[in-house]
């Protein structure tokens, strides 16, 4: 089973190594597609070179263009996007290949994560449900795409790509049509993933407000005069499914002060509580 990773960058050089490396790593049989929008920071002093990854320079409409320029290049049988601030942690890749060969029947598949400063060190984490459609429709999306998984037929066989229109949303955009059409998700309980809170992320950008703004005013008038009880369901299944609780754990990833070389991190007192 082959992976096709897509990564969209653009003035992103020293993050962007470090996500390259925790691909290259992972033992299992991958292509890593990196989607250069002609970034002029040094990137193209050493992406064109870099064996690791086969890699397209070229202007784009933004990440989910290059994310669907990506797709539409991509060979694999499993197919995921991997932002250059995002990093995979130790054996997901084969993880995920092991659960997708044992459920023929799954298309997508999430992941847990971690959520790191610039230095790689933990803030907290994210336990992961299947998401719901009228949640996610007024709420938020409750997964993330550093650990989110899904077969090449979305793609190939239902041409399932992103909103290239929009720029900050479309993760749940994407997620909304893939509820409405039922297709069969699961989550693989383990930390696949990192991500890194740089400061600079995009969902904290006035444009992300508004398009969250706009997808939550499509939804039926219904579910967003009952958020609240949508909110309160979403919550009492996470408290039922045991995502509020995390023994202490460790996780490894590349750093600027270690870019050749994982480093550990124990993690003594987990804390699930999202901190800005």
């Amino acid at each position: 089973m082959r992976f096709s990773i897509i990564t969209p960058s653009f003035r992103n050089s020293s993050w962007l190594k470090l996500c390259i490396a925790s691909v290259a790593d992972q033992n299992v049989a991958a292509e890593h597609i990196i989607q250069d929008s002609c970034s002029d920071d040094g990137t193209l002093d050493w992406l064109p070179q870099d064996r690791r990854v086969t890699a397209f320079v070229e202007k784009d409409r933004g990440m989910y263009d290059a994310v669907n320029r990506g797709l539409r290049r991509a060979q694999g049988d499993i197919l995921a996007y991997l932002n250059c601030d995002e990093q995979y942690l130790p054996g997901s890749l084969a993880a995920v290949a092991d659960y997708f060969a044992q459920h023929p029947e799954i298309d997508v598949l999430f992941g847990d994560f971690v959520v790191v400063d610039g230095q790689g060190d933990y803030l907290f984490h994210r336990k992961v449900q299947t998401p719901l459609r009228h949640h996610t429709w007024v709420s938020h999306l409750p997964t993330f795409t550093c650990a989110t998984f899904f077969r090449r037929k979305l793609i190939a066989e239902h041409g399932i790509f992103f909103d290239p229109a929009l720029r900050d949303v479309g993760d749940g955009e994407w997620m909304l049509r893939l509820l409405q059409r039922h297709t069969p998700m699961a989550v693989l309980r383990r930390f696949t993933s990192t991500f890194t809170m740089t400061g600079a992320n995009m969902s904290a950008r006035p444009n992300a407000r508004r398009e969250n703004a706009a997808l939550f005013a499509s939804a039926p008038a219904w579910a967003r005069r009952l958020k609240p009880l949508l909110v309160l369901h979403h919550r009492l299944r996470r408290l039922a499914g045991g995502i509020y609780f995390q023994k202490p754990f460790s996780y490894s990833l590349y750093t600027h002060g270690s870019p050749a070389q994982r480093v550990v991190h124990d993690v003594r007192r987990p804390v699930f509580k999202w901190r800005s």
